[in-house]
């Protein structure tokens, strides 16, 4: 696999248009960070660690719906392993005027785009979420 946060994201993506309740994916440190940050900012109910068939770690994520439609309209990944997108702190898009959140890998740890700018540090864009 050669993008596994972009992986996870269309795991999440696929899951909400079938409308289930629970989706898996492969276990890693970065990807609980981003889970971390949708879980803070209201977008996902949360995860938990398991096994999968095989006996490999991986994460069940339980996704949020309201009046039977996803939380999460919209998914996008910004920065891929063959173009990375690095911004400063006064660069950090908002995502539709401030109502979205981006996801940015900084040095302090991976953060919502409001965080960073109050932490005044900048990074890889991940994704953006609405």
């Amino acid at each position: 696999m050669n993008d596994p946060i972009g992986d996870m994201l269309t795991r999440i993506r696929n899951s909400q248009l079938r409308g289930k309740s629970t989706v898996m994916t492969p276990a890693s440190k970065l990807r609980a960070w981003v889970l971390d940050v949708l879980q803070s900012e209201g977008y996902i109910r949360g995860y938990e660690k398991a096994t999968d068939e095989r006996g490999h770690p991986a994460l069940e994520i339980s996704l949020k719906y309201y009046e039977g439609e996803p939380v999460i309209r919209e998914l996008k990944r910004v920065s891929t392993p063959g173009r990375r997108v690095y911004m400063g702190v006064n660069d950090i898009p908002q995502v539709r005027q401030g109502l979205g959140v981006s996801i940015v890998s900084t040095p302090k740890g991976v953060m919502s785009d409001a965080n960073a700018r109050a932490a005044n540090v900048g990074g890889e864009v991940l994704c953006t979420v609405f």
